[in-house]
């Protein structure tokens, strides 16, 4: 199960948008906790603190305990809006959880013996097909991670979701058939698909460039 971390977070006594303003304006982010059969709860955390969890992988997999005055709400992260620009944390919503709680959460893959993959030292490349996967599982035994062991896989050969030992309680979304986590590529094949990528893209500039002059000859002879 995954740590459960703690943020410190005061009400917001009104809600809008004029109050999430001044909250971000005093170094805060507006937040909202609700579920549970209550009613919402505006709140609002401090841009550090929440910076810190944010940069820790698996933001939307880890339980945090909110206080909030003399109240502690066990939530988990649902939904984070982040500024267009520079992608800092605009508004975060939290869903009250109890123990028995089923979520379905997005726990994320980590790939380990890299060294012992035979593919993979002839040259082979981990081709990733999902870096999560989305699980169904009580709130009190969320993953931390799903382990990928690559030991002696070869170029061409495939992880699917069988081969990854499960934590108990935990089953994937999809349960109606043996999906792919990653395989291991000829580097061939991962040329072959950037130059395919690279010349898509080049005709795509190509023929934006054409309407453009198009456009150009069309507005000259209007004028």
């Amino acid at each position: 199960m995954a740590d459960v971390a703690t943020l410190n977070a005061s009400v917001r006594d009104r809600v809008g948008k004029g109050s999430a303003r001044a909250a971000r304006r005093e170094g805060f982010v507006p937040a909202v906790i609700y579920g549970d059969k209550k009613d919402p709860l505006p709140i609002q955390i401090e841009k550090r603190e929440l910076d810190k969890l944010l940069k820790k992988p698996g933001f939307f997999s880890h339980l945090v305990d909110l206080k909030v005055g003399s109240e502690s709400h066990r939530v988990l992260p649902r939904d984070l809006q982040q500024h267009p620009v520079n992608d800092f944390a605009w508004h975060v919503d939290f869903l009250r959880v109890s123990a028995t709680s089923e979520l379905t959460v997005d726990v994320p893959v980590e790939f380990i013996n890299e060294d012992k993959a035979p593919g993979l030292k002839r040259g082979g490349v981990l081709n990733v097909v999902r870096h999560t996967v989305e699980m169904n599982c009580r709130a009190d035994n969320i993953p931390e991670k799903l382990v990928v062991d690559l030991t002696g896989l070869a170029i061409g050969d495939s992880v699917h979701i069988s081969a990854i030992t499960l934590p108990a309680g935990a089953t994937p979304v999809i349960d109606d058939r043996d999906f792919t986590v990653a395989t291991i590529a000829s580097p061939t094949v991962v040329a072959e698909a950037d130059a395919e990528e690279t010349a898509a893209a080049e005709e795509a500039k190509a023929e934006a460039e054409d309407a453009e002059e198009d456009e150009g000859e069309e507005e000259s002879e209007e004028n």
